[in-house]
């Protein structure tokens, strides 16, 4: 197995639906529909504006994506915005994923996040799911200034760990991310949780799992 494990932190280890969840009943029936455009420009907004050799933090970028998605769901309480916010910041982890990194490193496996996230977003949702004690290092894009799937991103691994990227797993749910990580030239693994039709088939994971259960019996090929 390989020695390090790299995991994205929102929608892999974290779900990014949470902060809707827990306040559906006041969102009311256009819930879900808000929070898939939240996500939505969320990840655009970083795209765009890496593209345009632009940097503005992610924390920001996420409000900016919740107001967005609230002008165009007006039936969702604007009011709602400090709680959605604040649920944000320590997001529900995922079934299993605490479990499935104490297998990893029950293994022997050092264990890493590579994550869009600022630094005190990912302190705040890794310290809420408690899985501070697991991870051996905590990378963000605030270092670079620039969002996946920008090479100079994933170079945060191989500096942290002195390390080629054929030598760590990068594990993530967005096919987007398994692409630019596996064009980097990690181990991909993609984690496709609702089934979803691949892409990108240029750069194709390594292995593909349903459940983050599956990793620690995952073989990946030196």
């Amino acid at each position: 197995m390989p020695g390090i494990y790299v995991f994205d932190a929102y929608g892999t280890l974290f779900d990014v639906h949470a902060a809707i969840a827990r306040h559906r009943a006041a969102a009311g029936p256009d819930a879900d529909r808000c929070s898939e455009i939240w996500r939505t420009k969320q990840l655009e907004y970083t795209w765009t504006l890496t593209l345009a050799g632009r940097y503005v933090d992610f924390w920001t970028l996420t409000g900016q994506a919740l107001d967005y998605a609230l002008a165009r769901v007006p039936s969702v309480d604007r009011a709602l915005r400090p709680q959605l916010l604040e649920a944000y910041l320590k997001l529900d982890a995922f079934a299993g994923a605490r479990q499935t990194l104490a297998d990893l490193k029950a293994k022997g496996a050092r264990l890493a996040i590579l994550s869009n996230g600022t630094r005190e977003m990912l302190a705040a949702a890794i310290d809420a799911a408690g899985l501070t004690g697991l991870l051996d290092a905590v990378l963000s894009v605030e270092d670079v200034r620039a969002y996946k799937p920008r090479p100079e991103v994933y170079a945060l691994v191989t500096g942290r760990f002195g390390i080629a990227p054929a030598d760590a797993a990068f594990v993530s749910s967005n096919r987007w991310d398994v692409m630019g990580a596996g064009s980097f030239g990690f181990r991909t693994v993609w984690l496709n949780r609702a089934s979803v039709p691949d892409e990108y088939p240029h750069f194709p994971p390594v292995r593909v799992i349903p459940n983050l259960a599956d990793l620690p019996d995952v073989a990946l090929a030196g």
